[in-house]
């Protein structure tokens, strides 16, 4: 079993005990993440919501983001992801949300932003919201995949893992 669905089973466990759910907004990761939940048996019970927002356009009409955000910052910014996060929660009404975007190659076009940084966006059921970004190294793919692992890793290790199984 891939070490993405083995989170992800952990992750339905413990919001299941929090009677909580999940949704996402992705970009360079394209539904992967909703794959990987989805691929999850139960999941239907905690999983709420996919969207996928790889455009400015998507991320506007889909999220609610302001253009003049998007104009300001790029789609691959923290405060982007942070308004990806919220506006996933606020358009789900899930417990909590997961945004991922950056570039995922094979080119870039700024230096801000090189091939492999990704920033991810995570709002808690208080509307709390934590952003980190990684620079992953590797093809398209691998920073895809690598990317998933560690969203879904960070999840769940910032805001589940203490969560008491009975």
């Amino acid at each position: 079993m891939h070490k993405s669905l083995l989170i992800s089973k952990q992750i339905g466990i413990k919001l299941k005990i929090k009677s909580a759910t999940v949704s996402c907004a992705e970009s360079c990761t394209g539904g992967w993440i909703s794959k990987i939940f989805t691929d999850t048996v139960g999941s239907s019970s905690w999983f709420e919501f996919g969207f996928i927002t790889y455009s400015n356009k998507a991320k506007e009409k889909l999220l609610g983001i302001d253009n003049t955000l998007l104009i300001k910052f790029g789609g691959v910014s923290e405060v982007i992801v942070r308004e990806m996060a919220l506006g996933a929660q606020r358009k789900s009404g899930s417990s909590y949300s997961i945004a991922v975007s950056g570039i995922a190659g094979p080119n870039s076009v700024n230096f801000e932003n090189p091939v492999g940084k990704v920033w991810f966006g995570f709002v808690r059921p208080d509307n709390k919201v934590f952003t980190i970004y990684h620079l992953f190294k590797g093809n398209r793919e691998l920073i895809r995949r690598q990317s998933v692992y560690w969203a879904l890793q960070i999840f769940y290790n910032e805001f589940l893992a203490n969560i008491i199984t009975k």
